[in-house]
């Protein structure tokens, strides 16, 4: 099959542990190991995201006064450069010669309307005390929401409109190549006169841009690897119980949190809803189950039907 395989950005660096290579080297090595036998039985394109990589960067390019900050546009194909060849190294080393592995920067056309510049609610960088988000706020201008029971950074994650060039990527995966593309996102542009594009301050959700570059491609199967099981009803209550067959009409009636679970579940139900193929949600460890259909949580046509 060919798959569409989106991992989180928590994928390499996990909620609260130290913000460091070490660690990031270390859940590489554990997703490339989860991944590896997939990637030798389909053809296979990695995605992943970067809010906990690209709001560190921002905050270290913010630190010296001495220089302009890089903007976001430019920190989100830095974060594509430096989590693929992560992944990459990780996997070419259980792959070997056999399974050539590439990495490609690829560009995402936004709309410069999006309401999300007025109301940003992607989550990126570390978390923070109450008290120490004020000086923050006062410094930086940065504008911060709570994450569970700490805060964190938001920035705008405008709609995805198009996958630039996603010819290259199609040619690579159909001579054998597992393509890592579209990390964090992809680097968010926007369209000036002519067919002039410049990049502009955002990170794209990359479970959006995941689902439309399936949609591209096409993918037969679309995969959101996270770590957690599936999707829960109820979750985090005596009640809670994970779904295993579902429709995207039963989710999409369904709340779920805008900055976490809701845009996974979202980009499954677009791919399903306009291809007619399935989605699955489901934890990384997991991941050779789940292609076998014997774990996570599957969202299929409507005409299917649910559990």
């Amino acid at each position: 099959m060919k798959l569409v395989i989106a991992l989180g950005g928590n994928a390499l660096m996990q909620r609260n542990e130290p913000l460091g290579m070490a660690v990031q080297w270390k859940n590489a090595r554990v997703a490339a190991g989860a991944l590896a036998e997939v990637a030798r039985q389909h053809q296979l394109i990695l995605t992943h995201g970067n809010g906990p990589q690209v709001g560190l960067l921002a905050m270290q390019s913010e630190s010296f006064k001495g220089a302009e900050p890089y903007p976001f546009d430019v920190l989100g194909a830095a974060t594509e450069g430096m989590i693929g060849y992560i992944l990459e190294q990780e996997l070419g080393n259980i792959l070997g010669y056999d399974v050539p592995v590439a990495t490609l920067l690829t560009r995402v056309e936004v709309d410069p309307n999006d309401p999300e510049f007025l109301d940003p609610s992607k989550f990126i960088g570390p978390t923070f005390e109450h008290d120490q988000i004020e000086a923050l706020q006062a410094e930086y201008n940065w504008v911060f929401r709570q994450d569970g029971r700490k805060w964190r950074r938001v920035i705008a994650s405008p709609q995805p409109q198009r996958i630039l060039w996603h010819r290259p990527i199609r040619w690579l995966l159909d001579n054998g190549t597992v393509v890592i593309c579209a990390g964090g996102g992809g680097i968010p542009v926007v369209k000036k006169e002519g067919q002039r594009m410049e990049g502009v301050e955002a990170v794209i959700d990359k479970d959006r841009a995941s689902s439309l570059l399936a949609m591209q491609i096409p993918a037969d199967l679309f995969v959101i690897a996270t770590d957690v099981q599936g999707v829960f009803e109820h979750y985090d209550t005596p009640q809670q119980r994970l779904l295993r067959r579902v429709t995207p009409s039963h989710l999409m009636a369904e709340q779920f949190a805008k900055g976490s679970m809701g845009p996974k579940i979202e980009a499954a139900c677009r791919f399903v809803n306009r291809t007619g193929k399935p989605a699955v949600i489901g934890a990384l460890s997991e991941i050779a189950a789940i292609v076998a259909g014997d774990a996570g949580t599957w969202i299929v046509p409507e005409q299917d039907g649910a559990e």
